[in-house]
């Protein structure tokens, strides 16, 4: 089994900076694609940012491109998330998510393990 655990989220105000981690525990973390996914309240969860499992690759959604960085430390199991100029519309719960492959996916469906989420407040 695996537990990802994320932290690192809170209130920020717009223009200001977090950094999100996510601890996994269990499965073999280095062979596998990370993501980072979001929901905001009645919205559906979205992609946000993928890398692979070699951590040389990545691909963000067009809204956060420039802004958001996502990395990993195999040794650590440790995934992160480290977000610059934060907006409002960032404003969401925050889910990590341990891919069943290698390689970059934007899709759900292509993640097996979920981590409990952690909150991201941007205030105007």
């Amino acid at each position: 089994q695996v537990q990802l655990v994320e932290s690192g989220g809170g209130l920020v105000q717009a223009g200001g900076s977090l950094r999100l981690s996510c601890a996994a525990s269990g499965r073999t973390f280095s062979g596998y694609a990370m993501g980072w996914f979001r929901q905001a309240p009645g919205k559906e969860r979205e992609f946000v940012a993928v890398i692979d499992w070699s951590g040389l690759n990545t691909d963000y959604t067009d809204s956060v491109k420039g802004r958001f960085t996502i990395s990993r430390d195999n040794a650590k199991k440790t995934v992160y998330l480290q977000m610059n100029s934060l907006k409002p519309e960032d404003t969401a719960v925050y889910y990590c998510a341990l891919g069943a492959n290698p390689y970059r996916s934007s899709r759900r469906n292509d993640y097996k393990y979920w981590g409990q989420g952690t909150q991201v407040t941007v205030s105007s």
